[in-house]
């Protein structure tokens, strides 16, 4: 099994699938503990995103705000909210 460290490793080489199926044995693990669980969450939602699919990626980082509601995926679930929510006025009125 793969360690976090290893993960984010991953997904700073852009090896999306790869960290998807490493965490994935990280949150089917029954040994797992509430911090690395969160961290698993977080780490799948930015693998998710860096894959192109954000609806799992927000509901990814909802799983790990359920477990550690201040860490870094309040901020991830933020910022695509406020993504998805944009849009340039001028863009729609000719």
């Amino acid at each position: 099994m793969k360690t976090i460290q290893e993960i984010k490793d991953m997904l700073s080489r852009s090896e999306g699938q790869e960290a998807l199926n490493a965490v994935g044995e990280i949150i089917d693990s029954k040994d797992t503990n509430r911090e690395t669980l969160a961290n698993a969450y977080y780490l799948r939602g930015n693998a998710y995103r860096q894959e192109g699919n954000i609806r799992l990626a927000l509901n990814s980082y909802l799983e790990s705000m359920e477990l550690d509601p201040d860490g870094p995926a309040a901020e991830a679930y933020r910022h695509l909210q406020e993504l998805l929510a944009y849009y340039h006025k001028d863009y729609y009125n000719p």
